[in-house]
């Protein structure tokens, strides 16, 4: 199990992008940003292209992420590619590896969040299918470039993938991942799928640290984001995030933070220089997240020991290869 002792980062919460990469030179790097053109995404595309890495941005819809991103400056690439559907993500991958020599940083930020339940792929419920299981095969077809990368001098590649407090929801549903036996739970099958993406870091460090690599997953913090996008006012105000006019409360505007702080964590996982001797991690707020208490978990922070568990990671990643092999 991930031993979650944090590195003491000097950041915070309210720490924004800038803060995180002064000094950090990215010249000659290549990133890909998965959901890189909404929300958190821009920030980290800007982010990373503004400390000087060509950044790929995986787009459904292309027209979007053009506008989106019109004013990110540096080298900023649009490739189409649809998690849903994994023939998209192979022939997305294939492409980047025809056009790049090397992959530096992949990001796996794109997700959705308690939405009605609907179906992807062979059947697949759709957070787990697009959050966790469109991410594992694009990380699986470009893991030889990762690997490659790796093994160059003075290498530092990272994988990144976004999960979430939700993950305190629940463990993943060993037994019945897609929700077809009981009813749905939009909630619970959003934590399983945050629970899975970090379980997914903690195996693919595993894999990568052979080669030099690392990952790590993040906990962006509570954001104003279009990934609330499936839910109505009416469950916001019920959460106490909005009040009836569809305004932030004032209890939800001291808790969230802004987009720009939203993408702080992710930009220090993937390139802050604490962490090269590190690996399969969780990180909140800038920095390792600690180890909640199974019995008394916390609500907003600190990691669940089930989703930074080595045998879980390696149980999941074994289901994930059967499952994506299949399509």
């Amino acid at each position: 199990m991930s031993t979650q002792q944090p590195t003491n980062s000097g950041f915070g919460r309210t720490t924004e992008p800038q803060e995180v990469l002064e000094g950090i030179d990215l010249s000659g790097k290549v990133a890909i940003v998965t959901g890189g053109y909404s929300g958190i995404g821009v920030e980290t595309v800007r982010g990373l292209a503004g400390a000087g890495a060509k950044v790929v941005v995986p787009a459904r819809n292309r027209e979007k992420a053009r506008g989106n991103l019109a004013d990110v400056a540096g080298d900023v690439t649009i490739i189409d590619m649809d998690l849903a559907d994994l023939g998209s993500v192979r022939n997305f991958a294939a492409n980047f590896a025809a056009q790049h020599d090397r992959l530096d940083l992949l990001i796996n930020n794109a997700g959705i969040m308690a939405c009605p339940l609907t179906r992807v792929g062979p059947g697949w419920e759709q957070q787990f299918g697009v959050n966790h299981l469109g991410h594992f095969a694009l990380a699986q077809a470009l893991m030889p470039l990762l690997e490659k990368t790796a093994a160059l001098p003075d290498s530092d590649v990272r994988v990144v993938a976004l999960s979430s407090t939700a993950h305190k929801m629940g463990d993943i549903r060993w037994d019945d991942p897609h929700w077809n036996d009981g009813e749905y739970d939009k909630w619970q099958a959003y934590g399983q799928a945050k629970t899975a993406d970090a379980l997914f870091a903690v195996g693919m460090n595993k894999r990568l640290g052979e080669h030099g690599g690392r990952a790590f997953s993040v906990h962006p913090g509570g954001i104003a984001t279009p990934l609330q996008r499936h839910l109505p006012n009416e469950e916001m105000v019920a959460l106490g995030w909005m009040n009836e006019n569809g305004e932030l409360t004032e209890e939800a505007a001291k808790m969230f933070k802004s987009v720009t702080q939203g993408a702080s964590t992710t930009l220090w996982a993937a390139t802050a220089p604490a962490l090269k001797d590190r690996g399969g991690e969780y990180c909140e707020d800038c920095d390792i997240a600690e180890l909640a208490d199974a019995e008394n978990p916390s609500r907003y922070n600190k990691v669940q020991p089930y989703a930074v568990d080595e045998d879980s990671a390696q149980r999941l990643w074994a289901m994930s290869e059967e499952m994506v092999a299949e399509v």
